[in-house]
């Protein structure tokens, strides 16, 4: 079974061997009463490859944002969240509403439409509250990056905050230097390191277990932010730190990172582009530019979800992405730098035989169907 579903985008994993080895796998101890030496580690380093200036860790995002909002909902901020976010940011707007903040939804990456939306709301709603903007990095939906500096621009009009997600461009994306760059940037810092943003008014959150393959997460900001979100954590209180392992294995796709991490985003964009060239000969098409997440456009003439059945029955295995309707899905394949031409060549193959088959199928059943029809009158 070719498998086109994982998310290591750069091909990373963390074998036992790979890594230093632990003493134990927890200390058993809180996090808000202390981190073991790794931790702190890490964590500098995470906060270095971002551009941050602090960073903590946590087992997942989904422990940062439940956090994060609950610390936010203790200051009566007004939330403005990009329609387009990942369900883990959203339940976080979903639990600041519930605790009464006044949270809006604008247009999937118009900076204009939030700008309309604070303005209504502070002159006509009269919300007063200091502003939070709430969005996605990068959207492997729609395969674009948000327009986090004009995000920014307007928050800082009323003295506001960006939070971001930063999970699937972490790893991929860095920065944007003049001196060959390549495709991604370099350094895979991060959407932040790629528009040159930076100030203690941006806090970010990433899961390491995309490009970097760790399960956990990190937020990183300014020292004070990070140093008060710490005091305020209630997952730090009542949940258990990233295990040793866990921990070790950010490291160690750091080092990873540190050492090749240029050539295997270059090998992966090489993949994504023989990929897309594949695609263009048998007249298909992806969205997703140069991210592993490539989308295939509705023009195949088949149901995503048949295409999906016939692709597994030849031994390809591909995610299918619903929408807010059941009926609303599209097919995606994942590309990662530990697979070859070869593979996609195949996957690729076996793509256009079972549109093939069903086109001739659907052409003989209407066939059929007219002779049946003609045979009658």
């Amino acid at each position: 079974m070719l498998d086109f579903t994982r998310a290591l985008y750069l091909g990373m994993t963390h074998p036992k061997s790979s890594l230093r080895r632990w003493a134990r796998l927890t200390t058993g101890l809180p996090a808000i009463l202390g981190s073991p030496d790794e931790h702190v580690r890490v964590a500098g380093m995470l906060a270095a490859l971002t551009g941050m200036k602090s960073a903590a860790l946590a087992r997942s995002t989904l422990h940062l944002v439940f956090d994060l909002f609950g610390f936010l909902s203790n200051k009566r901020v007004a939330v403005y969240v990009d329609s387009g976010v990942y369900p883990i940011l959203r339940w976080g707007a979903v639990l600041a509403a519930s605790r009464g903040i006044p949270v809006n939804v604008f247009r999937h990456h118009d900076a204009e439409a939030l700008g309309e939306k604070m303005k209504m709301s502070r002159n006509t709603l009269r919300i007063r509250q200091p502003i939070v903007v709430v969005t996605d990095g990068w959207c492997p939906r729609c395969g674009q990056a948000a327009p986090i500096d004009r995000y920014l621009e307007q928050a800082r009009r009323f003295g506001g905050i960006l939070i971001m997600d930063d999970t699937q461009a972490l790893g991929i994306f860095g920065d944007n230097v003049k001196c060959r760059p390549g495709p991604y940037g370099k350094g895979g810092g991060g959407l932040l390191r790629r528009f040159g943003l930076t100030g203690s008014d941006i806090v970010v959150i990433s899961s390491l277990a995309k490009a970097f393959g760790a399960p956990l997460a990190v937020l990183t900001s300014s020292a004070k932010m990070v140093s008060r979100f710490n005091v305020n954590s209630q997952t730090r209180m009542h949940s258990s730190q990233p295990s040793a392992a866990d921990v070790l294995a950010a490291e160690h796709a750091l080092e990873l990172n540190a050492c090749y991490g240029e050539m295997l985003r270059q090998r992966l964009c090489g993949l994504i582009r023989w990929f897309r060239h594949r695609l263009t000969e048998i007249g298909l098409s992806a969205r997703g530019g140069l991210f592993p997440v490539q989308i295939l456009t509705p023009n195949c003439g088949i149901n995503p979800a048949l295409l999906y059945r016939q692709l597994y029955r030849t031994g390809v295995r591909t995610v299918l992405l619903r929408d807010n309707s059941p009926h609303e899905m599209e097919l995606a394949f994942v590309i990662n730098a530990r697979q070859s031409r070869c593979e996609i060549h195949f996957a690729v193959d076996a793509l256009a035989r079972c549109i093939r088959q069903h086109t001739t199928k659907n052409r003989k059943v209407r066939h059929y169907g007219l002779s049946k029809l003609s045979t009658n009158n």
